[in-house]
């Protein structure tokens, strides 16, 4: 063991520094990083999303670090500028191989730990998704180990033998508080609880829509998990009984996930609970592997969508607000799953008022899933299953489940677009 100044000492002046991240975000020791950043110009940063203020892409850093970002959270969107503070987009199941092959080359893993247990393994804790492959990619492999960080069976663990130095650490974890509930969640939350059958296996993220949804499903039984992420909407139904994993091919009666971020209460019950895994994001969000299990229902939300169904889900226009992340990965999954379903859902407008389901999409707005992908489309109006309708018919279908304000809107731009094509 070394202190932290020991650590970070062993990075070099233009390497690539991969940090972990959601609640594993190694803290102390990226704080000591800007503590020598006079000793550390051109440093490359890329991580998914991260917690803590994002200090190190902060703009006045700009000539000491460069930040890629991989999927953006919420302390890095003000702060990108596509120069220094960039973003990197590419599927989650993907991005592992990006490291491994050497596509991206990976100099310096900077990782946040668990103690190791009685067998002297390390656990990657909260946040497996793209950190193993960064460990395994990286030739200088540096960690803070945390006794507060809880430990998450994955494989394969970590022995600290492998670690070029490491600190020991006792700081809380970073939680995240669920997001409220509004009427319109609650609306949207029963619709998708009524497309999700007992015995399904679903795929889930965070927000007022997924627990909305989540909240839905308590009375359902034999619920399975193999998600990129879940939260403490999940452990409301596995403590009610409504998730046991047991009609799940791969992994039954295991909660499957990539990473996880929540509570104090989550943090506690996946602490060396053998019906918990971690895996890599190359496994989990796999298409292929998701598809193996039987019904799999993928529950995703979107920014925007047009009359024809492209998703818009990781920009406002050219603003990037979070990332491709593992939407299209489980899309994929789901669909080609025996019985699967998939589901975006969303309110019908934004908090100003303006219409969610657009008649096409803003400037600038990426398609993170094209109008093939899509399948069922909710808001607080309905449910509508695009697959196996013509343009018209969904553009028609859509405008149903739209605010009532903008349908007529809605109509009269479609009309108009299409007639003038004709001409």
């Amino acid at each position: 063991m070394q202190n932290i100044s020991q650590v970070i000492s062993r990075i070099s002046p233009g390497q690539r520094v991969f940090v972990h991240g959601g609640a594993a975000t190694p803290c102390r020791l990226i704080e000591e990083i800007i503590k020598q950043k006079d000793r550390l110009p051109g440093l490359e940063f890329i991580h998914l999303h991260t917690e803590g203020a994002g200090a190190w892409g902060a703009p006045e850093l700009a000539g000491h670090f460069k930040v890629v970002n991989l999927f953006v959270g919420h302390n890095m969107r003000r702060q990108l500028d596509y120069i220094n503070n960039d973003y990197l987009p590419c599927f989650l199941s993907e991005i592992p191989s990006l490291f491994r092959s050497k596509k991206r080359r990976i100099d310096v893993a900077l990782l946040h730990l668990a103690s190791p247990n009685s067998e002297g393994k390390c656990s990657l804790g909260t946040s497996v998704d793209v950190a193993l492959a960064a460990f395994d990619s990286a030739t200088v492999k540096l960690a803070q180990i945390n006794t507060q960080m809880p430990f998450v069976n994955h494989e394969p663990l970590l022995s600290k033998q492998e670690l070029t130095a490491w600190c020991s650490v006792d700081d809380e974890i970073p939680e995240m508080r669920p997001a409220s509930v509004s009427e319109v969640d609650q609306k949207i939350g029963q619709y998708v609880a009524n497309l999700v059958q007992d015995g399904d296996c679903l795929q889930v993220g965070i927000g007022g829509v997924p627990n909305a949804a989540l909240a839905a499903l308590k009375s359902h039984k034999h619920l399975g998990i193999h998600s990129e992420m879940w939260s403490d909407g999940v452990l409301d139904l596995i403590e009610a009984g409504a998730v046991d994993n047991s009609r799940k091919m791969l992994y039954p009666g295991i909660t499957v996930s990539s990473f996880i971020i929540g509570t104090k209460r989550v943090y506690q019950f996946i602490h060396n609970n053998p019906q918990v895994l971690q895996l890599g994001a190359d496994y989990v969000n796999n298409p292929r592997v998701i598809s193996s299990n039987p019904n799999v229902v993928s529950i995703n939300s979107a920014v925007e969508i047009d009359l024809t169904g492209q998703v818009c889900a990781d920009s406002v226009g050219h603003r990037i607000i979070s990332g491709v992340g593992g939407q299209v990965d489980f899309i994929r999954g789901a669909q080609i799953s025996q019985g699967g379903r998939v589901i975006i859902a969303l309110p019908s407008q934004t908090k100003t008022g303006k219409s969610r389901i657009v008649h096409e999409l803003m400037p600038g707005a990426g398609v993170v899933s094209t109008r093939a992908h899509v399948h069922f489309i909710v808001t607080e109006f309905g449910a509508v299953d695009l697959y196996g309708m013509t343009l018209h018919e969904r553009a028609k279908a859509l405008t149903q489940i739209a605010h009532p304000s903008h349908r007529e809107q809605l109509e009269r731009e479609w009309f108009n677009c299409h007639r003038s094509c004709d001409n």
